[in-house]
């Protein structure tokens, strides 16, 4: 199995882990800018973000509600059940954002929330009789839309119900979704003691004719005292989100907002390639196609934000995010305990996700479950007594083992494969030789390391995790629902 080729990527490793893989953590700072503008064109393409396997492009429509309830009583009657995370999606917008692909809903009338909501807790009514005895819930996410479109009584009770239901853990992880421009410090402080203890601002770009294109408004010194206000009120953990590719940005314009970023200092970076699809998404119809960067701007303004942001002291973790070294984000990669789930990356182990709200996605045990995307449809539906089940898929077995690989890989962790063969009963070399054999080219490009041991994606192979994962995707080479995203 092992090349001269292969032996000699293993050999180049600075050190190993316990394990015999390449470990090792700062090296990723000097490692990360040896990716050169030539392997990135040569290797970039159109791709899934997995942040499920199969995608959810892929799920089935008119998945019966009768499944899902089969898959949770499973789940209630087994002796130990996986510990639950909790989504919340709540669709609420003022204004439109034109580069959004959120299902979201445009309003400035706050009292459609409280509509909202008592149909929310009717879903999570019908929904918990289903969950069993064990309801430990180690995650809770709020997203949107906008969240902060609540009320200060609306959070609250939403809380009060959640809690209800669930038996969050002293040290759960309760994060939200924050738009600089509709909290204050008194939203914050609530939150904070209602116990969340994460915040995500969306933040973007500070660029004042890049904020007017796409129709965001939102001056430095706003966020800056939001993020400060967080600060003070006891978060955790504070991420902002930033989107390169939008209209107007420059490489110039960008290393601005980098600069203002690095010095709010926030504990997690979210770095997003924008997708321009007006096809799919309406509100994208808004951004003039002419104001868009090209591409080779893009990539110019990706391979600058990596390395600015490693020369800020952030910690590459992969694909899209940055965490300071002492994040728990970035612990959670040095001790191979980090995950993905449709929130992005995550500290937590594997969770059972149960999703509420419009559009939202749930995952129980080897299925997946997505309620109707149109608030009409979920109102009517949950009127019936009936849960507002839309979409779904049941993993089959092969699909279950795909679906370790690849969240295996696109968290960089080590695939050891006498492991793999004593979990599944498989001998991965044997089972997987045509995917093996494709990730040649990677292998020679010093992006993973691949031996008769195991396989472990490298530090600067980490920014092409999506292509990796493609590989061992079965369905991404049949005709595909969705348009994808470039990987860079």
């Amino acid at each position: 199995m092992t090349t001269p080729a292969v032996s000699a990527t293993l050999d180049r490793a600075a050190s190993l882990d316990p394990a015999g893989f390449p470990a090792d953590p700062q090296a990723i700072t000097l490692q990360a800018l040896e990716i050169s503008e030539a392997l990135i064109r040569r290797f970039d393409q159109s791709g899934p973000r997995y942040t499920s396997y199969p995608t959810a492009d892929r799920f089935e429509r008119d998945y019966p509600a009768e499944t899902y309830l089969r898959h949770l009583a499973l789940r209630a009657a087994q002796p130990r059940a996986a510990p639950l995370s909790v989504y919340v999606h709540l669709p609420f917008c003022e204004s439109l954002c034109y580069f959004c692909a959120c299902n979201k809903i445009i309003t400035q009338d706050h009292s459609r929330s409280a509509e909202y909501l008592d149909i929310l807790y009717h879903e999570m009514d019908l929904l918990s009789p289903h969950l069993g005895a064990q309801r430990q819930a180690i995650q809770l996410h709020l997203g949107g839309g906008t969240p902060t479109f609540l009320s200060a009584a609306e959070l609250t009770a939403l809380m009060d119900h959640l809690r209800r239901h669930f038996d969050f853990t002293p040290d759960a992880e309760l994060g939200v979704e924050i738009d600089p421009r509709t909290v204050t410090p008194g939203t914050l402080a609530l939150l904070a003691g209602l116990g969340f203890n994460r915040t995500s601002f969306g933040v973007q770009d500070f660029d004042p004719d890049v904020q007017a294109a796409v129709n965001r408004i939102q001056p430095y010194d706003m966020v800056r005292d939001a993020l400060q206000a967080s600060r003070d009120h006891g978060f955790q953990s504070i991420n902002a989100d930033l989107i390169y590719g939008l209209p107007k940005q420059t490489l110039d314009s960008f290393s601005r907002t980098l600069d203002q970023l690095i010095e709010l200092s926030p504990d997690r970076v979210a770095l997003y390639n924008y997708a321009h699809l007006p096809d799919r998404f309406k509100s994208q119809r808004l951004i003039r196609a002419e104001d868009l960067p090209s591409a080779e701007t893009r990539l110019q303004i990706f391979l600058m934000s990596v390395r600015r942001l490693l020369g800020a002291g952030y910690v590459y973790i992969g694909l899209d995010h940055f965490a300071k070294p002492d994040d728990e984000l970035n612990l959670a990669r040095l001790n191979h305990s980090l995950h993905r789930n449709f929130q992005g990356y995550t500290t937590r182990a594997e969770c059972d996700l149960i999703g509420f709200g419009i559009s939202a996605i749930g995952k129980v045990g080897d299925a997946y479950v997505q309620n109707h995307h149109s608030l009409n449809a979920y109102r009517d539906i949950l009127a019936r007594g009936q849960l507002p089940t839309a979409k779904g898929f049941n993993l089959s077995r092969d699909d279950a083992i795909r679906r370790e690989i690849i969240m295996t890989l696109m968290c960089s962790m080590p695939l050891d494969f006498a492991a793999f063969q004593q979990r599944h009963g498989c001998d991965f070399q044997s089972c997987f030789t045509d995917e093996l054999a494709r990730l040649g080219p990677y292998v020679q490009a010093g992006l993973l390391a691949l031996d008769d041991r195991g396989l472990q994606v490298l530090p600067r192979g980490r920014v092409f995790v999506r292509a990796f994962a493609m590989v061992f995707d079965q369905y991404v080479r049949r005709p595909r629902v969705a348009a994808y995203s470039k990987l860079i």
